[in-house]
């Protein structure tokens, strides 16, 4: 018996991680959509309200774009965290992350988030 609940526990243990980490839109679709996608690209919509935040999940390489001014904390797997501003029309590329965003602000927040599916290609 209590092999079986050794083995249950530890396959639980092996499967949270895992889900803990998984794609935005598929674990948090109240704050994130899809709005367009094919073969290279997926393009997120993310928005969160004041003072909300989102679960563990995670991002391949992408390009944010800002919508808004704001501020954000990251909690990353371990407990670190990070605090970052943001300011509306501005971008930047992010490898790809694991992370657990909170919108810190009293206003709405949105970014638009360019997902790269495919490696860069080399050219010749």
């Amino acid at each position: 018996m209590h092999r079986i609940l050794f083995l249950a526990l530890f396959i639980l243990a092996l499967a949270v991680p895992s889900a803990l980490a998984q794609d935005a839109t598929k674990v948090d679709s109240h704050h994130y959509k899809v709005e367009f996608e094919n073969s290279r690209v997926r393009v997120v919509r993310a928005k969160y309200g004041p003072h909300e935040k989102s679960v563990m999940h995670s991002h391949p390489d992408l390009v944010a774009i800002f919508l808004t001014d704001g501020r954000v904390k990251f909690t990353f797997p371990g407990g670190k965290t990070e605090e970052r501003d943001m300011k509306a029309g501005t971008s930047l590329f992010t490898p790809a992350v694991k992370h657990l965003p909170e919108n810190l602000t009293d206003s709405d927040m949105e970014i638009i988030l360019v997902e790269l599916k495919t490696a860069r290609r080399k050219h010749h």
